[in-house]
């Protein structure tokens, strides 16, 4: 929309689908705590998309009202909305360039040694998830960038799962855990930590 010239956006998710869900059907389906999953990518294990209202009001044509009854009323009541018969719906892809998939935990492994053995390259899972479902969506002449999102270190368990050693370290986090820890235990006092961050911050 600001004249960037981007074809598509792709959207990548792990288990937890819930945006891959509606941009492949056009249903937002929150998950409940049970249909939310602990993954390997663990900053994309959500049960609802954050700042998803924001887009849904533009794709809708910014009408606040129908927004408004979609997320307020529609979610609160069936913890869905469906909009595949809306016209709209198809501009999320043909306007707004978004296309989506998923990846799981054997996706995330086998992708972390795929990078690393064709580019020598050492990628943390949630890249992996990116990298996984981008390639998914690769047409010929058009580049495709993936922004890498966290460090291997991070996800150093699931790291030696797909490579059988540990992730590179930063040097500045060498002997990370010899350094002097300070910690102050408190009660949960609202004023106490209020004094506490005023007088030390």
């Amino acid at each position: 929309m600001m004249g960037l010239p981007i074809e598509q956006l792709v959207v990548a998710t792990n288990e937890n689908d819930v945006l891959d869900e509606f941009f492949r059907t056009g249903v937002y389906r929150v998950r409940g705590s049970s249909d939310t999953h602990e993954t390997s990518s663990p900053s994309m294990d959500i049960s609802k998309a954050s700042n998803f209202e924001r887009f849904v009001f533009d794709l809708l044509g910014r009408d606040a009202a129908l927004v408004k009854d979609l997320f307020a009323n529609q979610i609160s009541a069936k913890g869905m909305f469906d909009l595949s018969g809306d016209s709209h719906f198809s501009q999320a892809a043909s306007r707004y360039g978004f296309a989506s998939g998923k990846s799981t935990h054997a996706n995330r492994l086998q992708t972390i040694r795929e990078v690393f053995a064709e580019h020598g390259v050492m990628i943390d899972t949630h890249t992996a998830d990116g990298v996984k479902v981008a390639q998914e969506h690769v047409k010929s002449g058009v580049p495709m960038i993936v922004l890498e999102t966290a460090l291997p270190i991070k996800f150093a368990a699931t790291i030696v799962e797909a490579l059988g050693r540990e992730p590179s370290r930063p040097a500045k986090f060498e002997g990370i855990e010899a350094l002097p820890k300070r910690v102050q235990v408190m009660k949960p006092d609202v004023a106490a930590i209020k004094s506490l961050i005023a007088t030390t911050a």
